[in-house]
Formats: structure tokens, C-alpha cells, sequence
């Protein structure tokens, strides 16, 4: 779905793509990517299929690329769906800078992109689409930290129900968080590359402030790495201790029947050996020979 954004008086607002004022700069918003969307992306603004292709890669790594009439940034961003088994997770987002438009690009639905067009982040102008970027990669990163924090306390809610008894759902559910923490590791190392490149080259001009924007954002990204490998290890700890929890209840499970079949065996012996089809002691007793064999038993 593509959604055309304009700003007025600070404040983005959504508009029609007829009543589009050109003189001003416009954010075009593409998510939950439809063909009909691929086919507009790339008549009407000439984007490469090969782009477009990488976006929608839900493996594709950050990057930036240049282009003949436009600037490719990739950057992967955070994503919670409480349907999905594993809930948090990253998707690449695509950004490209024309001279007046920017454009983004998600196979999903982002946190990032609505906190954007729900106007939540301040000091956002589209008048500096360097700014732009720089707001949106910060507001990624401010996501990352609030979805490793989350992370945290539902491991340790579930470390809490796994010490009062284990069961194969609580061992999921750390699995499944595992996999998620791993996703950010990979997609803000991913990230950083992206940064230091920014800051190196000049695809995307800079100013002072940008900069400054720039620098602090690779701070909290730095950051957002340290946590989710924090966190990593915690899990994996914590994963190989309940393991040996249940490693060490199987064998005394298994030392308890051991103990039971031994003890089993001694009337089974000696119930075995009477009831043999031969001439046995007692045989001729009666009553008297049947409780002297359960004595014995």
C-alpha cells in the first residue's frame, strides 16, 4: 500500500496523490508491498527491480548504494508480531532519496514507519532528508533497546514458572527468544557497517548537526549490540542449566526404578520358583503352606 505524506506546520499529513502540492517535499510510505506497488515503483519512479528485489529480501543485510537518479539506503529495523512464534524479529527497510521525494520501502508493517506518520517523532523535517534519515535510524535504534528490554523481563517471567516446575512450553518460549536476540545481533552489526560507511563516504551529505545526530546514533547502537549479546549469553546459560535440571531429575527418576525392579525381583524369584510344575515344599500343607510362602514372599 503506498501512502503520500506532506508536512504542514510541522506535522505530517496524509494526502491524495492528485492534491500532491510538488512544491514542497513529499514522504511516499510503501508498506505490506503489493505487485500493483512494484509496478508503480518502478514505471513511475524508475526505480530498479533489482532494488526493489533486494528490499523485499527478507534476508538482505543494511547497506547503501548509489544510484543514476537516486541514493539506496538499506537499513533493518525491528519488528514485534505476538502472532508469530517468534515475535520479535528484524526486517529490512528500504530508503531512497530522490531530489524532492523520499521514499520507504517495507515488505511489512514497521514500528519505525508508524511512529513516523503518527507524527511521534519530534524535530522531523522533510525539508533535510539527511535529517530524516538520521531520525528514523535513531528512533530504530530507541526500538531495539525497548524490544531488548521486553526480551528480558518475559525471560525472566518465564525463568520464574521454569524453576516452580518444568514443562516443554516454557523451554519454547526461551528457545524462540534465543532465535529473536540472535535476529537483532546480526541486523545491528548489520547496522553499524551501515553507519560507519555513512559517516565515511558521501552519499548521504551531512552537516554539523547530522553529524552529531550520526555520532550519537552509532552510541546507541553500540549499545543496542552490547545488550542483545548480554542478554544472548544469559539465555544460553540459562537454557544449559535447565537442561542439567532435567537431566539430573531423569536420573533420579531412573535410580528410583532401579531401586523398585530390585526389589521386585526377589518375590517375583520366589513366586516364580513355587509355581513351578514340580514337587515344591509346602505343597502338601494347604492353608498353612500358602502363608508360609507369603511370609517368605
Amino acid at each position: 500500500m503506498i501512502t503520500f505524506w506532506q508536512q504542514d506546520n510541522n506535522k505530517l499529513t496524509k494526502c491524495d496523490e492528485v492534491t500532491i502540492d510538488f512544491q514542497n517535499r513529499t514522504w511516499i510510505d510503501v508498506r505490506n508491498v503489493t505487485r500493483e506497488d512494484i509496478t508503480i515503483l518502478q514505471e513511475v519512479y524508475n526505480i530498479e527491480q533489482e532494488h526493489i528485489l533486494d528490499i523485499l529480501d527478507q534476508d538482505e543485510l543494511s547497506r547503501i548504494e548509489k544510484a543514476d537518479n537516486y541514493t539506496l539506503i538499506i537499513v533493518r529495523l525491528p519488528t514485534f508480531n505476538p502472532e508469530n512464534d517468534i515475535a520479535y524479529s528484524s526486517v529490512p527497510v528500504g530508503i531512497i532519496l530522490f531530489k524532492d521525494i523520499i521514499i520507504t520501502i517495507c515488505w511489512n508493517d514497521c514500528e519505525v514507519l508508524k511512529d513516523i506518520a503518527a507524527n511521534r517523532i519530534r524535530s522531523l523535517m522533510l525539508t533535510d532528508f539527511s535529517a530524516f534519515v538520521m531520525r528514523l535510524l535513531s528512533r530504530g535504534d530507541s526500538t531495539y533497546l525497548r524490544y531488548l528490554k521486553e526480551i528480558n523481563r518475559k525471560a525472566t517471567t518465564i525463568q520464574n514458572e521454569l524453576e516452580l516446575s518444568v514443562n516443554n512450553d516454557d523451554l519454547i518460549q526461551l528457545l524462540n527468544l534465543e532465535k529473536s536476540l540472535v535476529f537483532f545481533t546480526t541486523s545491528l552489526r548489520s547496522n553499524q557497517l551501515l553507519l560507519e560507511k555513512l559517516m565515511k563516504t558521501r552519499y548521504l551529505p551531512l552537516d554539523e548537526e547530522d553529524k552529531d545526530w550520526l555520532e550519537d546514533v552509532q552510541i546507541d547502537n553500540k549499545q543496542a549490540i552490547e545488550m542483545a549479546n548480554t542478554y544472548t549469553n544469559i539465555l544460553s546459560g540459562m537454557t544449559e542449566a535447565f537442561a542439567s535440571v532435567i537431566s539430573n531429575n531423569l536420573n533420579i527418576v531412573m535410580k528410583r526404578l532401579t531401586i523398585i525392579s530390585l526389589a521386585m525381583m526377589v518375590p517375583t524369584f520366589i513366586t516364580g520358583y513355587f509355581g513351578m510344575n514340580i514337587f515344591l515344599p509346602f505343597s502338601n500343607m494347604g492353608w498353612i503352606g500358602t502363608i508360609i510362602v507369603s511370609l517368605i514372599c
